[in-house]
């Protein structure tokens, strides 16, 4: 559970084409009644489900199967997001260059593969951890390629005066997804083990990849522009991004809190199982949790995007929820279990209404033909901070406790808010369109 924001995430394609009809029918009067907004809808809601339970049922594989450390629990959690790092600006500009439906269908047959591979080399005895690092590391790239382009494909199918509303229909579905999804696999690890979880992970990108096959809108063909260079359009997205006075805040904003996040829950496997000695069904719960909280949060955003004001919302909540990291570094047996799980539901709340409004304003903020590049400039912060935040929990863990990774993750989490504060977005209410 990241702010995407890790996340995520026009009525033109990348080639300024016109507005589609769904765009131009004031009639309709909910994003539901876009038939092709529900086949992506329905493509995003189940593969999410299935990598909630990967997101359990890996490092429950690596700690329980193959008696992994503490540092090669962070190793893994971070090669699972080091593709934003690697290809995460690069892939931006070949998005813009691609059919966006098309690259989210062969991501998902990849992942389907990659992930699938695992319980039939445990089947055969063959499962190494550097079978686990090459799923992750692979499969990272495939959602790179996955989350740039479905963000920049959903404009498209909507219209940029739904994208409200439908990024709040996606979020609150990965919410619930959170719940369902780690919950399963907390308890789809105890009943049928974790490789045979991670193999319905694999099903669920099938059937995600079958959705989106039967989206019938067309999309535009991207424009071939003769002397196009990759690098030059990686730096007019990476420029546009940083040198933008709202988008700028946004996305350090975002980096930091999913760095301070995920530096809280990569070693969770560890403390929960090894440490505590609590079961690995509690720990599905305890995140599962959060999928209430970003759920809510999902639910309530765009009433407090009104109420507060867009640009005030994002640090006000920041601000609300900056005392809780202290309470999960406290994460024990009895009351301390309760309470770092409330503070984690709060920690989420304010992950569900970022994910609406910030993800909103960058495609309203956002032409057109930018929309790829400006999607992964985001990614490859904001997601990259994932896999920073996991190799610092594993060296932390390894060398200094892991009391020592949860307590500064809670430090970066109590003062992230301030980046959006100091900023022009403090006190504005509504932001200005592209």
């Amino acid at each position: 559970m990241v702010t995407t924001s890790g996340s995520a995430p026009s009525g033109t394609g990348t080639d300024g084409a016109a507005a589609s009809p769904e765009t131009a029918a004031p009639a309709v009067r909910s994003v539901f009644a876009l038939k092709d907004f529900r086949y992506v809808f329905a493509a995003g809601a189940t593969s999410k489900f299935g990598t909630q339970i990967s997101y359990l049922a890996i490092p429950l594989l690596a700690v329980t199967e193959l008696d992994a450390s503490s540092g090669q629990v962070g190793a893994l959690a971070a090669l699972s997001t080091a593709a934003f790092l690697l290809i995460g600006l690069p892939a931006g500009a070949w998005v813009d260059r691609m059919r966006r439906r098309r690259l989210q269908i062969t991501a998902d047959i990849v992942r389907a593969a990659l992930f699938g591979s695992v319980p039939l080399a445990w089947w055969l005895d063959a499962l190494t951890l550097y079978q686990l690092y090459a799923v992750v590391l692979i499969g990272g790239v495939a959602t790179v390629f996955f989350d740039v382009s479905n963000q920049s494909f959903l404009p498209h199918v909507v219209g940029r005066e739904r994208l409200g509303e439908a990024n709040a229909r996606l979020m609150s579905a990965e919410a619930v997804n959170s719940v369902a999804g780690r919950g399963a696999g907390g308890y789809l690890v105890q009943l049928i083990t974790a490789p045979l979880a991670i193999g319905v992970n694999a099903a669920t990108y099938v059937v995600s990849a079958l959705c989106l096959l039967r989206v019938r809108r067309p999309e535009p063909a991207p424009t071939r522009q003769p002397g196009r260079h990759l690098g030059r359009e990686i730096l007019e997205g990476a420029r546009f991004v940083l040198g933008h006075p709202l988008l700028r805040p946004i996305a350090l904003e975002g980096a930091a809190t999913n760095l301070a996040v995920q530096m809280s829950l990569t070693l969770l496997p560890v403390l929960f199982v090894r440490e505590l000695h609590l079961s690995e069904g509690l720990l599905g719960a305890y995140l599962g949790l959060g999928g209430v909280g970003a759920f809510l949060g999902s639910l309530c955003a765009r009433a407090i995007g009104r109420r507060l004001g867009h640009g005030r919302a994002m640090w006000v909540i920041g601000l609300a929820i900056a005392p809780m990291g202290a309470l999960i570094a406290r994460l024990d047996r009895g009351p301390a279990l309760w309470a770092a799980a409330l503070a984690w539901l709060a920690v989420t709340f304010k992950i569900g209404s970022d994910n609406v409004i910030k993800v909103t304003a960058r495609q309203e903020l956002t032409p057109d033909h930018l929309l790829g590049r400006m999607n992964a400039t985001f990614r490859f912060l904001v997601t990259g901070a994932l896999a920073v935040g996991s190799l610092l929990a594993g060296l932390l863990g390894e060398f200094a406790g892991l009391r020592a990774a949860l307590w500064t993750g809670a430090g970066i989490m109590a003062v992230s808010w301030l980046l959006i504060f100091f900023s022009p977005l403090r006190s504005m209410r509504e932001l200005p369109k592209a």
